[in-house]
């Protein structure tokens, strides 16, 4: 059996930004913002996406991750029927919706914490957070300390291994599951989760929906202590979101193809059977068009992210070429307002939007492109060629991070009685079995291999 996860396309809202939201949660009354992110999802689908990743969404103080309460949609951008009507929305047009699941931690401003606060060592609840210790204290002079995470004080660590807190999250996640019809959860911080924990959403959420999806953000590490069959089914693939900037900024395209070896290759990958969640962008981190020393490596690096193992993701803004730089505000640089009828008229990168959704389009007709057996086939600094592999059909991903154009000649993978090049339709002709093009700077070409 098959899943829609196992060959989807991305993409990534950050709500409370790109609606224009304030940063802080004052305001007392619900402004209806999902009317204008609503907006959005014919865009999205026109993309050729497959699902969206939306979120932090939950009644919150500040950016989102501090959460007040997990089961009403943050006042800033609406109420939980504009939420479910969102949702309804982008079923109607083809798209699963996944939501940020915020369990590490808590805001100080949630319910088990402020008793604390008011009871302190009479609350029923000091077992749900990790490290209360009333013979400390906090910057927020509390009278007592906590574990926070990464020292941000604002950001309560939940004790994960308490049953209450387990069974009040996954109430959450039944909530969010029979409420708003939700297809999946991106786990924020899933490298700090408890195991156990993971494991027993697993099985709820799978019993709750046979297809319900599960990601988890991770950085560091072995990717298949959280990607397996009794966890998650995916994670943030953090280490080619490295080198699909560094090996083009670098003219290192061997950085990127020893990445794939190590987590794909058919003999001994470490991640095989598993699709990871890729990325060249994302609310955490600076812009793919910010990072590179030459934009014309843009093309390139999208071709790379589509057509190597993983689900690609776009986040949002990305597909117009939008700047953005954590040292230029910090994270709220990362996560602007957009007028989405103003970047459509006015894109700063106007060939992009086209070219995303030319890949899309590829994946959707030619599913070998993202699910075929990987191959690689010639490989230097700067140029790199591989193939998607299947039984009918084979992509030949062809690849040049140099400042000029690049003669190629690649040997085919598999033997051919038709081969087009896709973007421009052309039949291409093979001569010894292999095929020639020239490559423009910072360009690639995607041919199709028919049987």
């Amino acid at each position: 059996m098959s899943y829609w996860y196992e060959n989807a396309v991305f993409y990534h809202m950050y709500p409370l930004g790109m609606s224009g939201a304030p940063f802080e949660n004052k305001e007392q009354d619900i402004v209806h913002r999902f009317d204008d992110l609503k907006k959005w999802i014919p865009h999205i689908k026109d993309l050729c996406c497959d699902a969206i990743y939306i979120g932090p969404l939950f009644e919150s103080t500040s950016h989102g991750y501090d959460t007040r309460d997990y089961k009403i949609v943050d006042r800033r951008l609406g109420d939980n029927e504009d939420f479910k009507s969102f949702v309804q929305m982008a079923h109607e047009a083809g798209l699963k919706i996944v939501v940020d699941g915020v369990f590490n931690h808590t805001g100080r401003e949630f319910f088990a914490f402020r008793d604390i606060q008011q009871n302190r060592e009479g609350s029923r609840y000091c077992g749900w957070y990790k490290g209360i210790n009333f013979g400390w204290n906090t910057p927020y002079n509390d009278g007592f300390g906590y574990e926070a995470w990464r020292n941000c004080f604002e950001l309560v660590n939940l004790n994960l291994q308490n049953r209450e807190v387990k069974d009040y999250l996954f109430d959450v996640i039944r909530f969010w599951i029979h409420e708003f019809d939700i297809d999946g959860i991106r786990l924020d911080c899933a490298d700090c989760l408890d195991f156990d924990f993971m494991k027993e959403m697993r099985y709820i959420t799978t019993n709750e929906k046979s297809d319900f999806w599960l990601m988890g953000e991770v950085i560091h590490g072995d990717y298949s202590r959280w990607a397996n069959n009794e966890m998650l089914h995916s994670v943030t693939n953090y280490e080619l979101h490295k080198g699909l900037y560094s090996g083009h900024n670098d003219h290192n395209y061997f950085e990127i193809a020893h990445t794939i070896r190590r987590q794909f290759d058919g003999n001994g990958g470490l991640y095989r059977g598993r699709i990871l969640y890729s990325f060249v962008d994302n609310h955490d981190v600076d812009r793919i068009i910010s990072k590179l020393n030459d934009k014309r490596n843009l093309k390139s690096v999208y071709t790379l992210l589509y057509t190597l193992p993983g689900n690609p993701s776009i986040y949002y803004g990305s597909e117009w070429g939008v700047e953005g730089r954590k040292a230029n505000g910090g994270d709220p640089a990362l996560r602007p307002y957009l007028d989405l009828e103003e970047m459509e008229e006015n894109p700063p990168i106007p060939w992009l939007p086209e070219y995303l959704k030319f890949l899309g389009k590829c994946r959707e007709e030619h599913p070998v492109m993202g699910a075929g057996r990987y191959q690689e086939i010639s490989l230097t600094t700067r140029q790199y060629a591989y193939a998607r592999i299947g039984e009918q059909e084979t992509i030949l991903v062809l690849a040049n991070n140099d400042e000029n154009e690049a003669a190629m000649s690649v040997s085919l993978p598999v033997g051919a009685s038709e081969i087009i090049n896709l973007e421009t339709e052309e039949a291409v002709a093979a001569d010894g079995g292999r095929v020639h093009m020239t490559i423009p700077a910072g360009g690639s070409a995607l041919l199709l291999l028919k049987k």
